[in-house]
């Protein structure tokens, strides 16, 4: 099995165990800590002392937070242990596998095959003014 479809069933398992895809609601179901406040980066995900932790910048919008945060959670099930706001500092590490994993995790999980069904008839712009996403994410969805 290839990471999209492992990423595909992941998301699938926790939608039907928790009944949502929303990945606040997610995080706190796995016990992953959030807080959201004065951040100089939009998010980072940190492990510390056997905890999940996730800060995001209390001045993302609703859509960005839900994309940064689904993000982030990516980190926090796949790279337990790493502290990945190192990584998103080291400009050479942005497109490591772990963040090109964290970023399909988020457009799989935001952008679900009824989302494309709705809007099948759209342009990709007109489906980013629809619904706030940015349009990398509709991109790596749609590869």
């Amino acid at each position: 099995m290839g990471e999209i479809e492992q990423i595909k069933c992941l998301i699938a398992y926790y939608k039907k165990k928790f009944g949502t895809n929303d990945p606040f609601v997610i995080a706190d179901n796995l016990n992953v800590l959030y807080q959201i406040g004065n951040c100089r980066h939009e998010g980072y995900y940190m492990f510390l002392k056997n905890h999940r932790y996730i800060f995001l910048s209390n001045k993302l919008e609703d859509i960005e937070s839900k994309v940064v945060m689904s993000h982030e959670l990516a980190h926090a099930i796949y790279d337990r242990k790493e502290n990945c706001y190192f990584i998103r500092n080291r400009t050479l590490l942005l497109n490591s596998k772990s963040e090109r994993r964290a970023n399909r995790f988020a457009a799989y999980l935001l952008i679900d095959d009824e989302m494309l069904r709705e809007f099948s008839g759209y342009t990709r712009e007109q489906f980013c003014q629809c619904t706030g996403y940015p349009m990398e994410l509709i991109e790596l969805r749609l590869k």
